[in-house]
């Protein structure tokens, strides 16, 4: 049994805890979804997703609770995460915003906001590498990837890029699981 924890200190937890069960069945995989709201509990996880929600708000807690050193041992382990949006500006190497502490996960750039604000929201459809047709990615207050260093870019919108991998690390700017579609986290979770 596989255990996948998804931080659970904002963002759409339920979603993610659907789609990473959609994704196990589909990979003919039994998972076992465990919600992590304090620390001591990553450590036990064979996989992660980080959600979205507000970067300073996210990064703020995961210190305050002692999760992000879990979380950094958890990728150096070479174990699978799953960052999304707000979650992908935690990840990176740099937020540029000082209020945001990242993880360094991701060798990449993260500006926060950059397709723009909430009414600016959309859908597209995306070609990511490792899926055999499009993906319908939802864009909701999305950081854009504008800087990457040893990351791999899976998948562009125009010239930006909006999912990267980075060792065990799969970061999007959008997110996956507010669509029925379980692709993402079958990707990075459990290929």
């Amino acid at each position: 049994m596989t255990r996948v924890g998804v931080v659970a200190v904002q963002g759409n937890v339920s979603e993610h805890a659907g789609a990473v069960e959609r994704a196990a069945r589909a990979a003919d995989t039994e998972a076992e979804v465990v919600e992590i709201r304090r620390s001591g509990l990553v450590p036990d996880c064979d996989a992660l997703v980080l959600p979205g929600g507000e970067s300073t708000t996210i990064s703020r807690l995961l210190r305050s609770e002692g999760m992000d050193d879990e979380i950094r041992a958890h990728a150096a382990a070479e174990k699978p995460v799953l960052a999304t949006c707000a979650g992908l500006i935690v990840a990176s190497r740099d937020a540029k915003d000082e209020r945001v502490a990242t993880l360094d996960l991701v060798d990449a750039t993260v500006d926060r906001n950059a397709f723009g604000r909430q009414k600016d929201s959309f859908e597209a459809v995306v070609d990511v590498t490792g899926l055999d047709e499009p993906f319908p990615a939802v864009f909701i207050r999305a950081p854009l990837v504008d800087e990457v260093g040893d990351a791999t870019v899976l998948a562009r919108w125009g010239d930006a890029p909006v999912v990267v991998r980075d060792g065990p690390v799969v970061g999007t700017s959008f997110h996956p699981e507010l669509t029925p579609d379980d692709r993402i986290h079958r990707l990075a979770l459990f290929e």
